[in-house]
């Protein structure tokens, strides 16, 4: 396999790898922005830690957590394993994983801060209406917190694309199969002559990176057009 079709492959694991911890998270993630937005008991400080701590942790100690969890010798692994026939670690799943675990936080807390923003007396309307709640959330709270929504999956698949510590702990070098974007780049700077691959790769990630903020502030914009009318 030549240079550029080597380069293309790692470019395209990375937007696999990133769009599909990203479809994983979305549902998980507007409820639980949801829960945390309008849940008030007192346990939910303890819950929304636990979601938000990937983020201070460091990714290389998240990445040993997330392979002390799932490695090939331990329980949760090994029922994988009885389940699928595959393993987690060390493969393009861990990629996934990896990036799911560390970007959650980042959409979860933009969920929860949008869905604050919404009155909840438009809400209480809804519900006077005849609609029960989780049609409301439907018609009402999902709706006006859509920009939120598209704000967070960005920087999620941002973080995404951007995953090294996690990944590289839980799915390790496997060319073709765990070398994304940040991996690659490691690896190259440790070899003769890997510069120029290095410039390539960092350019089309910097590219990838304006692309879907880009997309992301006209979908905002669109949105807001629709809701002003």
């Amino acid at each position: 396999m030549d240079a550029a079709a080597a380069e293309l492959e790692i470019v395209w694991l990375s937007l696999r790898v990133a769009a599909l911890s990203l479809a994983l998270c979305v549902l998980p993630g507007i409820a639980l922005g949801h829960l945390f937005a309008r849940w008030t008991h007192p346990l939910r400080g303890l819950l929304q830690g636990l979601v938000m701590l990937p983020l201070v942790l460091p990714p290389v100690v998240t990445g040993y957590l997330l392979l002390w969890l799932l490695g090939r010798s331990r329980p949760l692994g090994q029922l994988w394993f009885s389940l699928t026939g595959t393993h987690v670690a060390y493969t393009t799943a861990a990629c996934v994983v990896a990036a799911a675990v560390v970007g959650f936080p980042l959409l979860v807390e933009s969920v929860r801060l949008s869905m604050l923003a919404v009155d909840p007396r438009l809400e209480q309307v809804s519900r006077t209406l005849g609609r029960g709640p989780f049609d409301t959330f439907l018609r009402v709270t999902l709706p006006l917190s859509l920009p939120g929504l598209l704000a967070g999956s960005v920087l999620f698949f941002a973080r995404a694309l951007g995953e090294f510590g996690a990944t590289i702990v839980l799915a390790g070098n496997v060319a073709g199969e765990t070398r994304t974007i940040p991996v690659a780049v490691y690896t190259l700077l440790s070899t003769r002559g890997g510069e120029a691959a290095v410039l390539r790769l960092v350019a089309m990630s910097v590219a990838l990176a304006l692309g879907a903020l880009f997309g992301a502030a006209w979908l905002q914009a669109r949105q807001r057009r629709r809701e002003a009318r």
